[in-house]
């Protein structure tokens, strides 16, 4: 790619590809600068460092995310919805790894405040709110969500369900039938519990 062609969202975009390609741990301004045909001087007229680079995938795969979500939601309710939801993490997950990857990491305080954080964060409000929850809970129910969601597919990538039967598709659709109905039960206070 001639070095004319150079800008901010184009050095990300490589970064993002190379993540997928090799693994999130491999991205390198260098290795980005190999991978557009460039001198790893030239990146740092459109990123400042590895952190802002590694930012700007975590930005990009958030918009990525939010749009299949937003299509897999889209015109959905309830347990369909919130099915969606989590089938449109765990394909996203399995089609850009490297991506997904980014999205596991802390967030820099200009990624939580991007336009795809708050368009991830909205849709799955949206989706919970099809539910008989509190506003007060909503925050509860999304971490309990995503760590189910992150845990399964962590495990799952890294070959932790490969060695039993049933495949792990079955236990997917088991996870997404107790999320459900965890989600339609859950519980307001925290009785039985001490502090």
């Amino acid at each position: 790619m001639p070095r004319a062609n150079l800008s901010a969202p184009v050095v990300v975009a490589a970064g993002a590809d190379l993540a997928d390609a090799d693994g999130f741990e491999q991205v390198t301004l260098s290795a980005v600068a190999r991978r557009l045909g460039v001198q790893t001087a030239s990146l740092y007229h459109h990123v400042r460092d590895r952190a802002e680079l590694l930012a700007g995938i975590h930005e990009l795969a958030l918009d990525e995310l939010a749009d299949r979500i937003a299509e897999a939601v889209a015109g959905r309710a309830g347990r369909d919805a919130l099915v969606g939801l989590a089938e449109a993490q765990r394909t996203f997950a399995r089609r850009s790894p490297g991506r997904w990857a980014a999205l596991q990491q802390p967030a820099a305080p200009s990624t939580v405040a991007s336009p795809g954080a708050g368009r991830v964060a909205e849709l799955t409000m949206a989706v919970l709110r099809g539910y008989d929850l509190s506003e007060a809970e909503l925050v509860h129910v999304t971490r309990f969500l995503g760590a189910t969601v992150n845990g399964f597919l962590a495990l799952e990538r890294s070959g932790g369900f490969g060695h039993r039967t049933p495949a792990p598709e079955v236990s997917w659709r088991r996870t997404l039938t107790a999320l459900d109905a965890i989600v339609r039960t859950w519980p307001t206070s925290d009785e039985g519990f001490s502090s």
